[in-house]
């Protein structure tokens, strides 16, 4: 499929249909009349795939009660296989309505009030929140951001860990919104420091089918041969990747029977929710037919990403736009054409512009914006048109 074809027959219109990303800009930025280039969702629909089988259980008309099918099983453990190299085994999978619940019930089960949790940041702002809204305390360390790339400084994470006696480290691969697509050897390293010092590790691979740029993506689970399997949660969706995050599902993968059997008699008191049957539905179909989908979506993602790094190159040279090895969201330090103070006035007045603040994923991330690249070319060229007018005119 063409990146045209593709356009042609997925391209939708979001406003007017509810749409968080569109239709709360008010709400969420006192202004109704912006081009919106945030939230992690698509203005694509979803795969064929996908939408032929929802229509299909909605022809059956039953909505009650529902567990997962030894259907849906095999086709989540065939995808991870198939295209992360990663076994998986249906013993080892437990469910959640998304994967910031599933932190959050990672948190709950295996901290206490008062605990100390890692994160790296700049971090999806819900791992802050998870944290916090727990009574645990948040640690953070800063990646070390150097050529327009994040890098992992392992002395600060071990001396952070250490000090504050960190029970839990939340570890974002691909990592939003620095773009990283972490090495094994980086995993490695980090993973290794979480077992001298006691950590368990909790590993959202929610991003982990977007990759570019000849990056693979390493599950958690499979770094050394499993090795840190014991100290070791990860949770993952196919909302991301088919665009399905308001169908609430998500998997946590507990491959250690001791730490399973820990979260099964813990999670008891916290999470009473059945499963979604449409979310059930759709991830299967998604994972069982539609891959040429994802492939052509995310050559649309690529080219996107292209043109603004080419453009922000070309016409503000002293704008850092972060490499995108891994998620649909790059990052944009624009501190040398906007005061960190100045950005929202700059963006919201002047640009007409939704984004993602790089304050809200860390506190000396001031001056970034992160953009969603997943969405109209023509939205992306409109908005990078928009900052680099009005950046001139600053």
């Amino acid at each position: 499929m063409t990146k045209q074809e593709f356009l042609n027959r997925y391209l939708v219109e979001r406003k007017g249909t509810d749409s968080l990303k569109w239709d709360a800009l008010g709400e969420r930025f006192g202004q109704d009349d912006l081009l919106a280039m945030w939230v992690a969702d698509m203005e694509f629909k979803t795969c064929d795939s996908i939408t032929e089988a929802l229509k299909r259980r909605v022809e059956h008309g039953v909505y009650g009660y529902s567990c997962a099918s030894d259907a849906y099983y095999q086709a989540y453990a065939d995808w991870m296989e198939r295209r992360h190299h990663c076994e998986t085994d249906r013993s080892w999978i437990r469910f959640a309505s998304g994967c910031v619940a599933a932190i959050t019930y990672v948190i709950q089960v295996f901290t206490q009030l008062g605990d100390a949790c890692l994160i790296l940041t700049p971090v999806y702002y819900p791992f802050h929140n998870a944290v916090k809204d727990n009574g645990r305390r948040l640690v953070e360390v800063d990646l070390e951001a150097r050529d327009g790339r994040f890098t992992m400084n392992y002395e600060a994470i071990e001396k952070a860990i250490a000090e504050n006696h960190v029970k839990l480290f939340l570890l974002c691969s691909p990592h939003n919104p620095a773009g990283r697509v972490w090495s094994e050897e980086e995993l490695n390293q980090v993973l290794d420091i979480c077992r001298r010092y006691n950590a368990l590790v909790c590993s959202d691979e929610i991003h982990q089918d977007f990759t570019f740029g000849g990056k693979t993506f390493t599950p958690a689970l499979m770094v050394g041969d499993g090795k840190y399997r014991d100290r070791l949660i990860t949770v993952n969706s196919a909302s991301k990747t088919f665009n399905l995050a308001s169908l609430l599902h998500a998997q946590l993968i507990i491959s250690d029977e001791r730490l399973r059997a820990t979260y099964d008699r813990e999670i008891r008191g916290r999470n009473q929710t059945e499963l979604s049957i449409m979310g059930l539905t759709a991830a299967q179909a998604g994972y069982e037919g539609g891959e040429e989908w994802l492939e052509a979506l995310k050559g649309v993602i690529r080219d996107n990403y292209q043109y603004l790094k080419t453009e922000m190159n070309k016409k503000l040279p002293e704008a850092v736009v972060y490499s995108m090895e891994g998620t649909y969201l790059p990052l944009v330090d624009l501190r040398a054409y906007v005061k960190p103070g100045g950005m929202k006035a700059f963006i919201q007045r002047k640009c007409r512009l939704a984004v993602d603040y790089g304050e809200w994923f860390g506190k000396n991330f001031r001056g970034f914006i992160r953009l969603n690249m997943a969405t109209d070319p023509a939205l992306v060229r409109e908005a990078v048109v928009r900052i680099v007018r009005h950046s001139a005119e600053s």
